[in-house]
């Protein structure tokens, strides 16, 4: 069966830095694009980031460039959040999810998900 669980949330003060795993059982991340999500109180679902599943390419928000990045470790079936500078506006449940896309940026298109770590950026 086919699962992904994330783990590294937490709270933090403005400013600072968490990363997140997006580890994976019961199958090989090794074809999957991976993409993170993220749903704040009374918001809609976004992507924040997506890697495909050979790693060569990502893709960002706009309001994470420059402060997020993603990367995947195959061979620990693991994929990545690192996210630094971070800001209240960042708050929110992060999910991943894995897909079979052809572009990792198809965010609508993804279709296993995990059950969410939160994330608190607050003094």
């Amino acid at each position: 069966q086919l699962r992904l669980v994330e783990s590294g949330g937490g709270l933090v003060q403005p400013g600072r830095s968490l990363r997140l795993s997006c580890a994976a059982s019961g199958f090989t991340l090794d074809y999957y694009a991976i993409g993170w999500f993220r749903q704040a109180p009374g918001k809609e679902r976004e992507g924040v980031s997506c890697i495909s599943s050979s790693g060569g390419s990502t893709n960002y928000a706009d309001s994470v460039k420059g402060r997020f990045t993603i990367s995947r470790d195959n061979a620990k079936n693991t994929v990545y959040l690192q996210m630094n500078s971070l800001k209240p506006e960042d708050t929110a449940v992060y999910y991943c999810a894995a897909g079979l896309l052809p572009f990792c940026y198809y965010y609508s298109d993804y279709g296993s998900w995990g059950q969410g770590t939160q994330v608190t950026v607050s003094s």
